[in-house]
């Protein structure tokens, strides 16, 4: 695993565990020599998961859309920064540039990039990794709801092993790169579901 895209909010959130959460996988992703691809930003978990992985030496790549640059305040201190011209393309971008996903805590457009790579994952179009850092049960209510839609019937059970879930930085990056990975399904990449 040599590129990781970490989704996670432009905001620190309400408790300091979310910022040092954010700073102990960008300094792991540093120090194993993983390039960072994030959201661009300077502000919030994106700025902090950045500068730790910049102060260990780490490569660390933003894409940010051009009208988000100032919202987000673009960080201008990275390896590269992408302006690209929409979100779209911002996501493209960072699944491209990527070889798996892990999301930190954020809001909405941390959910939503989750759940479009997640999204992916099932109709094939990609088969890499995403792992939820749920750090101090965060996204405790997310896992919940995922295995209620698979009881509903919504979910097709091989399709809720796309999204593994960790404790900490080293659980994550332990479980994106398991070289055994099925995509949940208990054998073959499952087959797209449409």
């Amino acid at each position: 695993m040599d590129s990781v895209c970490v989704f996670c909010g432009s905001q620190l959130g309400g408790d300091e565990g979310y910022k040092k959460a954010a700073k102990e996988l960008g300094r792991m992703l540093g120090e194993k020599g993983i390039r960072l691809v994030f959201g661009g930003g300077s502000v919030g978990l994106m700025g902090v998961v950045a500068d730790a992985a910049m102060e260990v030496g780490g490569e660390v790549v933003g894409v940010i859309p051009e009208a988000l640059n100032k919202v987000e305040v673009a960080h201008m201190g990275l390896s590269k920064l992408h302006v690209v011209g929409s979100m779209h393309e911002r996501k493209a971008l960072m699944a491209e540039l990527s070889k798996g996903f892990i999301a930190l805590p954020g809001g909405l457009g941390t959910l939503e990039e989750l759940f479009e790579v997640l999204t992916w994952s099932q109709l094939n179009i990609h088969q890499k990794r995403c792992v939820v850092l749920d750090v101090g049960g965060y996204y405790g209510h997310i896992r919940t709801f995922l295995d209620h839609a698979v009881r509903e019937g919504f979910v097709r059970e091989q399709y809720r092993g796309l999204v593994d879930f960790a404790e900490g930085a080293e659980e994550a990056l332990e479980k994106l790169g398991r070289g055994d990975w099925d995509g949940g399904a208990g054998g073959p990449w499952p087959a797209p579901e449409i």
